[in-house]
């Protein structure tokens, strides 16, 4: 069994997130579906990860691809049924593979009976279940809030004569998370899963629940707009300091009510997907104490910046803020973003390879949960899509400046020499499947010892064996230029472990000095083929790419 048999599992397991639109088609339409997931869980045990993420699989119109759910108790006829969800789930488990799915709680899909019967009228009794806002004299939308995917988060509706609130598409009506009833309806969702054997939950923008009941204007960034992954900069989303329109203060006491839920099926957890103005701060909050989410992640790592000082900054911040009960999940490519083997380029990088293989030793060293996209363990690469064949509403909208997230969700790749890859036997796929993805096929890095599929086996193995890297807190070594160096220490064990990490995120020959009472006196040699440095009195030297580990 790959899964650690202690409650608190989540802590330090790895994640595999599974886009199952695009993961294995089991029935020839071009979609993968929750069969073709049952299919391919041997390759995920083999694999050694701890749980699958499936991303969304309910009935919906599939506007925004399942984030737009119309019943949240149901799997849609595209992915399969119930029944193989419990299949799946129970399968999962035989393999020693926990499972969490996505859950969709601040907003839903147009077409959810919910929605029909709030928007009929302002007197039903769901007429409150929604964020409804009159007009300001003028007719114009009630302050200045904008959607994510851009323009007004505002939406007229002839019924009513009202606004709703949207933060994504129009065909998305958030939520009214101030009327209790709206509350325990989404526990009771949630629930609903958990009796069916779920191990626990990715809440999908958690913070965005709660909205302030004033409506008050949010103000104008002062700073110049930095690129932000989750939010793309050619929109005015990202114009805006985003104070009134997410994470209020009400959230904290709801994420309480979520947990004391959880805690009453003993092994199961979440993990919160935060989008903010400062998420590393938000995500401490929403994690500490230990008595709202379990853990959480952010876009901090699913940008562009991939330096030392960059990474050793990301840390020291969400170190600086978390307390002991806070927990961050690292994620280095989702479905949102572009595949981290396109995003994080290396200036003077020749072994794409060596590259790939340090940042997932790195992903695996730091203090959190990792987790790993789909295709993440092949070096899947970010394709670029024509016009014609995009799906994502969001980068149709966009074009040509922002080509949207379908880039990152063609089909996975089984067999290099089988139609589609070994994904579907389809005359045709949602997606097209990717050429340049071909020669990186499971099936044949399954047969080298020298793939990427193997070092991610090799390291996984490896991490299992060393638990301070699961639990241990991290101590920061002196920032540097070319090299993140870290200590890795559990004393809760017998004895005190400790574990020095270094990593050179270079393409060149690199000394870093180690302070004096860190200096190891030998190093532990990390899986094969990753490049190991060596020891010159206290000078650690590291080959490009190249990283150390030493037990102190």
């Amino acid at each position: 069994m790959n899964v650690p048999r202690r409650s608190d599992w989540w802590r330090g397991g790895v994640i595999y997130q599974i886009y199952p639109r695009s993961f294995q088609d089991s029935n020839a339409d071009g979609i993968g579906d929750l069969r073709g997931v049952i299919q391919r869980l041997p390759y995920l045990a083999d694999l050694g990860v701890d749980a699958l993420w499936l991303s969304p699989f309910f009935k919906s119109p599939m506007k925004d691809f399942g984030y737009d759910i119309a019943d949240y108790r149901d799997v849609d006829p595209i992915f399969g049924t119930l029944a193989d969800f419990d299949a799946l789930v129970q399968a999962a488990h035989v393999h020693g593979l926990k499972v969490l799915i996505d859950q969709v709680l601040s907003h839903c899909s147009d077409q959810h009976p919910w929605f029909t019967e709030s928007r009929a009228s302002r007197e039903n009794a769901r007429a409150d279940w929604f964020a409804w806002a009159d007009p300001k004299a003028d007719g114009t939308p009630p302050n200045n809030w904008q959607s994510i995917f851009g323009g007004s988060a505002w939406q007229w509706d002839t019924r009513r004569r009202q606004y709703y609130l949207h933060n994504f598409l129009a065909s998305q009506p958030d939520l009214n998370f101030h009327n209790p009833l709206v509350q325990e309806a989404a526990l009771a969702n949630l629930r609903f899963w958990l009796d069916r054997g779920v191990d626990g939950f990715r809440l999908d923008v958690i913070n965005f629940c709660f909205h302030d009941a004033q409506l008050r204007d949010n103000p104008a960034r002062t700073a110049a707009v930095v690129y932000d992954p989750a939010v793309n900069s050619v929109t005015p989303y990202a114009w805006q300091r985003h104070v009134y329109d997410k994470s209020q203060p009400e959230n904290l006491a709801f994420l309480a009510r979520l947990r004391a839920l959880m805690n009453e099926y003993p092994g199961t957890t979440t993990v919160g997907e935060i989008g903010d103005d400062d998420t590393l701060a938000r995500i401490a909050e929403y994690t500490g104490g230990g008595d709202k989410l379990h853990m959480a992640y952010g876009f901090d790592l699913l940008g562009p910046r991939c330096d030392a000082r960059f990474v050793h900054r990301v840390i020291e911040r969400f170190e600086a803020a978390v307390d002991a009960a806070g927990w961050a999940c690292w994620s280095l490519s989702n479905h949102d973003v572009p595949r981290v083997a396109t995003r994080w380029q290396l200036p003077g990088m020749v072994d794409r390879g060596a590259w790939l293989r340090l940042i997932f030793a790195l992903q695996l060293s730091l203090r959190g949960s990792p987790c790993v996209y789909q295709g993440d363990e092949l070096g899947l690469t970010e394709v670029t899509l024509p016009f014609e064949a995009l799906q994502d509403p969001f980068g149709i909208t966009m074009w040509p400046e922002f080509r949207g997230r379908d880039g990152c969700r063609t089909p996975l790749v089984w067999d290099g020499s089988a139609p589609n890859a070994g994904f579907s036997t389809a005359a045709r796929t949602w997606l097209p499947v990717a050429d340049e993805h071909l020669p990186l096929a499971a099936q044949a890095q399954a047969r080298d010892p020298g793939s990427l599929l193997a070092f991610y086996r090799a390291m996984l193995a490896w991490r299992r064996v060393r638990p301070v890297l699961c639990s241990g807190a991290i101590e920061l070594l002196p920032a540097d230029d070319a090299v993140l160096a870290f200590i890795r220490r559990d004393t809760a064990t017998d004895p005190p472990q400790a574990l020095l990490c270094a990593f050179n995120l270079s393409a060149s020959e690199v000394r870093y000095a180690l302070p004096a009472d860190r200096v190891p006196t030998e190093l532990d040699a990390p899986p094969h083929p990753l490049p190991s440095g060596w020891l010159v009195g206290p000078t650690l030297e590291l080959p490009p790419c190249g990283a150390a580990f030493a037990t102190l």
